[in-house]
């Protein structure tokens, strides 16, 4: 009996052996099938991820453009060098120090190539594009994706924003994109760049939006860039950046690098703004900005704790202009400005951007915090001076000279790295101008004019009459580290 029950028990652990063999081994069969069926589902997502972009770029592509453009410079040689340009920089100088001048010699003029991208927006031939690609060409040719090319026009440029608006003629209707809401765009949300990097015609990318609202970055006047990791390239401004659902969210204009290639920052228009532009380039050929006539300046915790704010919030107006629309509203200096028509400011280039984008003659509501207490005032807004309408009017000599130049306001001298009130900035050189051939160039500041200190327009202005009995002008001209004297004849 004995080895009857060794015999049942160990037929009985077999038993049990077994049927944890089986219980495993199907838990194995199950799991392998369950891990199967997962992995089948995660591909099947990811091929239908694929398949979204591949259908938003096939209904986007056919309207991104290819623009090249060509240039008529006056300089040394084809390298696009001004004349004494490679000798002006302060690479070179500080070897062979700032007083080193080569001989001079006779400049001549040359073609100069540029290329970027655009977007068709309407089926009649409009194109939207950077300025920095056509501002300044002679001739704007545009290549479809088909490989027409066509000879296109210029409606209208803005260099304040970096828009532009082109035109080409076509015996039929073209493809076009549709524009998006930038405001609605979310912060992790995919986006794809389409354009022609480095000239290789129909590239796309795809990443996601790093982040909103950047400005301060010295790029443009009026910034408040769509960060993105989609990679764009030189080449790729003017394109679009696209969301999921095949809509222009973006104009691709900049990025951040130091290697000259995309490091994963790159910098976008919201499609918002440059809709406002664009609509102005086709009513007027030129944008009419709203302008207040302040002087305004971001809040940190030392400045909210001085002027009575529980946190750092707002703008603080650091100074009023006389006659100006803030002025006549009763805005004055020391107010923070807290809301825009209701909207929460949050800093300078935010309202800098709202106020440009109202239309003059428009009434805007502030509420600001005076002396500790809140207050509303209401200010009709003007329309925004012309620097070079302003120029011209008060000197003629200017346009002679081939020159825009405006004050130093403390956003330009932070940007630049001058000292606030120390002359006048040069905003434009015309190409080929008596300024251009000595090697004046935008960003560049005049602190003398006649021999005479200069620190603002209306001083430089004054000086600049005695050019009018001597028919010649000396300025004294301030590149970063380094000054020298400029003599210009100009009869």
């Amino acid at each position: 009996m004995k080895t009857d029950r060794k015999k049942n028990g160990g037929r009985a652990v077999t038993l049990a052996s077994f049927a944890v063999l089986l219980a495993l081994s199907m838990a194995l069969v199950m799991g392998g099938a369950v891990t199967a069926r997962a992995e089948e589902s995660g591909i099947q997502l990811l091929s239908r991820l694929s398949d979204a972009f591949a259908s938003v770029v096939k209904k986007v592509e056919p309207a991104v453009v290819f623009v090249q453009v060509s240039k008529t410079v006056q300089g040394g040689g084809p390298g696009g060098m001004e004349p004494f340009g490679l000798f002006n920089d302060p690479f070179f100088q500080r070897f062979f120090g700032p007083q080193f001048q080569p001989r001079q010699r006779q400049p001549r003029k040359f073609k100069q190539r540029g290329a970027g991208s655009g977007f068709i927006i309407s089926p009649d031939g409009y194109i939207m594009t950077n300025n920095h690609v056509v501002g300044e060409a002679d001739e704007i040719n545009v290549k479809l994706a088909d490989g027409t090319r066509y000879l296109a026009k210029v409606v209208g440029t803005d260099p304040k924003s970096d828009v532009a608006v082109i035109k080409i003629d076509a015996d039929h209707d073209l493809p076009y994109v549709k524009l998006g809401d930038s405001e609605k765009l979310k912060v992790g949300e995919w986006v794809l760049a389409i354009g022609n990097p480095f000239g290789l015609t129909s590239t796309v990318t795809v990443g996601v939006v790093s982040a909103k609202g950047r400005s301060h970055l010295g790029i443009n006047d009026y910034e408040d860039f769509i960060q993105t990791d989609a990679a764009i390239n030189p080449g790729n401004s003017g394109g679009p950046l696209i969301n999921i659902r095949g809509e222009v969210v973006g104009m691709n204009t900049a990025i951040f690098s130091r290697s000259g290639g995309s490091m994963g920052i790159g910098f976008a228009i919201p499609v918002n703004m440059a809709k406002a532009v664009k609509e102005q380039l086709l009513k007027n050929g030129k944008v009419i900005r709203g302008w207040l006539g302040v002087i305004i300046q971001d809040i940190d915790d030392d400045l909210a704790k001085s002027f009575d704010l529980k946190k750092a919030e707002g703008v603080l107006v650091a100074e009023v202009s006389p006659d100006s629309p803030a002025a006549k509203g009763g805005l004055k200096q020391g107010d923070v400005i807290l809301r825009f028509n209701g909207e929460p400011v949050d800093d300078v280039g935010e309202l800098r951007n709202r106020v440009a984008l109202t239309a003059p003659g428009t009434v805007v509501r502030f509420d600001i915090l005076r002396d500790g207490k809140k207050k509303v005032i209401k200010v009709r807004i003007g329309e925004q001076p012309d620097a070079r309408v302003a120029s011209s009017e008060n000197h003629k000599l200017l346009g002679k000279i081939g020159l825009v130049v405006q004050d130093l306001t403390p956003e330009l001298a932070q940007q630049f790295g001058y000292a606030e009130g120390k002359g006048v900035l040069v905003a434009e050189v015309e190409p080929g101008s008596p300024a251009a051939s000595v090697g004046i160039r935008p960003g560049q500041l005049i602190e003398e004019t006649n021999r005479v200190r200069v620190h603002n327009m209306k001083e430089f202005l004054k000086a600049l009459k005695i050019s009018d009995r001597t028919g010649r002008v000396l300025f004294r001209i301030r590149d970063g580290e380094y000054g020298r004297y400029v003599a210009i004849r100009l009869k």
